[in-house]
């Protein structure tokens, strides 16, 4: 049967002003890594987003025909709806953009996170520490977390979000305390039995674009006021697909 993947659960974020869009060809999601989000509350309608190419056509008189080619690619407008919020952070940093000729950094959170799977777990006192956990299914990237009944060996802490560094093999990998950090070195003495869960996440879209207009609708008697800024995409669109399955 089709899955289908609601709209409801996601967020929609803005980032500060850049001076400067990295080309399609090196664009990627290290760019964003240190991008400070500023969620945009309210959010009712999400617009679209995604390339169009533009239509070339020539009319060739000798054949009776209209020839057609592929021109540039638009990634479009995408023009929002959010619940007026005079307060929210988001919609004032919204506005603001909005009044400058500057690119701002995007991101879409879907809601597509997959279920989180736990599991016992063993750790070795090594550099780096190596962590058994049986058919893990993990993939460089993921993160997990830690509990214990007892205490973990030094260099991790439980209730803390780590990444896969490594994938030895089906049932053993390395950590990183940040996505590609260095592998970490585990140290001291360990007791109880120690839990590790996925920390599964939704797929993620973003981009650049520039704020164009930061408009209010109204209606009948009855409507609520509707904040629908629209924002012009000027970069590719990066997706990150969902982790932790």
């Amino acid at each position: 049967m089709p899955q289908l993947f609601p709209v409801a659960g996601s967020h929609f974020d803005i980032g500060p002003a850049v001076t400067i869009v990295p080309d399609d060809a090196d664009l990627d999601a290290t760019d964003f890594a240190s991008v400070a989000w500023q969620e945009v509350k309210g959010w009712q309608t999400m617009g679209s987003i995604g390339d169009s190419k533009t239509l070339i056509s020539e009319d060739i008189i000798n054949s009776g025909r209209t020839l057609k080619a592929a021109g540039t690619r638009n990634a479009g407008s995408m023009q929002n709806s959010f619940i007026v919020q005079p307060l929210d952070p988001g919609q004032i940093a919204m506005i603001a953009a909005s009044e400058t000729p500057y690119n701002y950094p995007f991101r879409v959170r879907f809601d597509d996170a997959p279920p989180i799977r736990s599991s016992t777990a063993t750790i070795t006192i090594a550099a780096p520490g190596a962590v058994t956990w049986t058919a893990h299914g993990l993939a460089v990237g993921d993160q997990v977390k830690f509990a214990t009944t007892g205490a973990l060996p030094t260099g991790l802490t439980a209730g803390t979000t780590y990444y896969v560094k490594t994938v030895t093999d089906a049932n053993s990998f390395t950590l990183a305390a940040t996505p590609g950090g260095a592998a970490i070195t585990t140290t001291g003495t360990q007791s109880g039995v120690h839990t590790i869960s996925s920390v599964p996440t939704g797929t993620t879209k973003m981009f650049y674009g520039i704020v164009m207009s930061a408009q209010e609708q109204g209606g009948g008697a009855n409507t609520a006021r509707l904040f629908q800024p629209t924002v012009e995409i000027n970069s590719a669109i990066v997706t990150v697909a969902a982790t932790g399955d």
